[in-house]
């Protein structure tokens, strides 16, 4: 994204609202600093219109290796001090998250047990 895209979109950005540009690709922390990956995509609602998870990338090195975890959008809190989204999550917890190994989203979103897996998981943070 040129520097001239990125103005146009933080000048139009108003009080709570951000892009999904702007979203992706942001940093995620933990609570204790550490670098944990990057938001790849959102992954949205289609009835409440509502952020239902952010995947994040974790792990790999370079681009290879790297797997992808859908977080319940509520487990993220925004760092403006940051500029990223902090998650009282550490590796070892997110290494033993659901995941997956391609961005092609290889599972289905519309079965609940995908779905139940992933939240049944994180309940314990929101």
């Amino acid at each position: 994204m040129d520097t001239r895209t990125q103005d146009t979109l933080a000048s139009k950005e108003m009080g709570n609202l951000i892009s999904s540009r702007r979203v992706e690709g942001t940093e995620v922390y933990n609570t204790k600093r550490e670098h944990l990956g990057s938001i790849e995509h959102v992954m949205l609602d289609k009835l409440s219109g509502q952020v239902a998870y952010a995947v994040m990338s974790f792990g790999g090195f370079l681009g290879i290796g790297e797997k992808y975890h859908p977080l319940p959008w509520s487990v993220l809190d925004y760092d403006v001090a940051k500029g990223g989204y902090v998650v009282d999550l550490d590796k070892k917890t997110l290494e033993g998250a659901p995941y997956y190994a391609d961005t092609s989203d290889p599972y289905d979103w519309s079965d609940r047990s995908w779905r139940s897996r992933v939240d049944d998981y994180y309940r314990p943070y929101l």
